[in-house]
């Protein structure tokens, strides 16, 4: 089998296929809480600690020196991110969380038992006559 055909099988699979739509479908819900945090509620938070926007939080390690930027450490950035982080981890836990108990309902579910098979069946009236023979008295070898 070639390199070509071999990638080809790999590239159609459906886990792969599948792997590559959850991480585009991540990298959109990932811009979405970014911006939920950034925009709905790192405002209101940034308002009770007296009007502080976290995305200006930042120490200034080195200022500015003609054409050579200022070094700063972006704190309020960071905790931005964290907060996007927690959002996310909750939003996944949520998601496992829902998918374990639809997972738990399916175990619950009672099963029927199998449906014997043609041969099954012949069998157990086989053994039903025989044993119907051997009952009837003056029949027993």
């Amino acid at each position: 089998m070639g390199v070509i055909s071999e990638f080809k099988a790999f590239a159609v699979k459906g886990n792969v296929i599948d792997m590559a739509v959850g991480i585009i479908i991540g990298a959109a819900f990932g811009k979405i809480v970014s911006s939920f945090v950034g925009d709905v509620i790192m405002p209101p938070i940034g308002l009770l600690i007296g009007g502080v926007d976290f995305s200006d939080l930042a120490i200034t390690l080195k200022a500015a020196n003609g054409d050579i930027p200022a070094v700063v450490m972006a704190y309020g950035k960071f905790i931005q991110t964290i907060i996007d982080f927690v959002i996310v981890a909750f939003a996944i836990f949520m998601g496992v969380k829902a998918i374990n108990r639809l997972k738990r309902e399916e175990a619950a579910a009672p099963t029927l038992p199998p449906v014997p098979t043609k041969e099954e069946v012949l069998l157990g009236e086989i053994r039903d006559l025989l044993k119907a023979r051997n009952d009837r008295p003056g029949t027993q070898d």
